[in-house]
């Protein structure tokens, strides 16, 4: 998961962009200027080197969010929605936006938009939107031209493979409990890496093949992939000094 170490802004609109393979994009506005989708579909392109920016994953694969002032109360409100086909992304979006426990909308699918038929003629000419590389981008919006932060993936760098880390946590289903340990591992890392990190959930309920090929038999687990050697936590991933000696880290207070 690439992040960065900033606090949230109490007042922002969000836009997150799954590929159907998995990978993400998003962008924390605070100047609430825009919903920023040409940027994130532009940012695709660019880093998976696609044959021209993915538009046709808009709206089917989005998600937004608006956390704003109520002028009549004064109280900060969100309102919060993802389509259908990203809505099993909850605990990542609630991870990435800093919204906690928070139940998303569902959006209205939209058949003329987003008809699944449709969005599988594209396969053929963008492949690697269907594959997942473990990517969770960070776009700034801050910039008067969008940027973002290079996505790192370990392959990329086998010479420096302690500079980033590559985890995967496997989970089962969708569940308070589920969204609780990612808030809490994510404050964690947060807390105790100096490095890039990227984190990939996985529901092994819908993906059991990936959890056969990590020798995943219970959850959660949390695994260490990169840097070598592969580690891993099974069940007791609240068990800070655990966590901290898996990644060879210390707290930071």
């Amino acid at each position: 998961m690439i992040t960065d170490k900033l606090s949230k802004p109490q007042l922002f609109k969000g836009i997150a962009l799954f590929t159907p393979g998995g990978d993400l994009i998003y962008c924390i506005d605070p100047n609430k200027q825009g919903r920023w989708h040409l940027h994130l579909c532009a940012a695709l392109q660019e880093i998976l080197d696609l044959p021209e920016p993915p538009h046709f994953l808009v709206p089917c694969y989005t998600a937004t969010i608006d956390h704003w002032l109520d002028p009549h109360t004064h109280q900060v409100r969100t309102f919060a929605e993802a389509y259908p086909a990203v809505m099993r992304h909850q605990a990542v979006l609630n991870a990435i936006f800093g919204t906690g426990e928070l139940v998303w909308q569902t959006a209205p699918w939209q058949e003329g938009l987003c008809d699944r038929m449709v969005l599988t003629t594209y396969r053929a000419s963008f492949p690697q939107l269907w594959e997942d590389h473990d990517l969770i981008i960070d776009l700034d919006c801050s910039q008067p031209k969008p940027k973002y932060h290079p996505p790192v993936i370990a392959a990329q760098k086998p010479q420096l493979p302690a500079q980033c880390y590559v985890l995967r946590l496997f989970v089962a289903g969708h569940s308070i409990n589920t969204e609780r340990i990612l808030q809490n591992l994510h404050e964690l890392l947060e807390r105790s890496l100096g490095y890039p990190y990227t984190m990939k959930v996985i529901d092994v309920l819908t993906n059991p093949e990936q959890a056969e090929i990590d020798q995943v038999s219970a959850t959660p687990t949390l695994v260490k992939v990169s840097p070598q050697p592969i580690r891993r936590i099974v069940g007791d991933i609240d068990n800070v000094d655990k966590l901290l000696n898996m990644l060879g880290a210390t707290e930071k207070v």
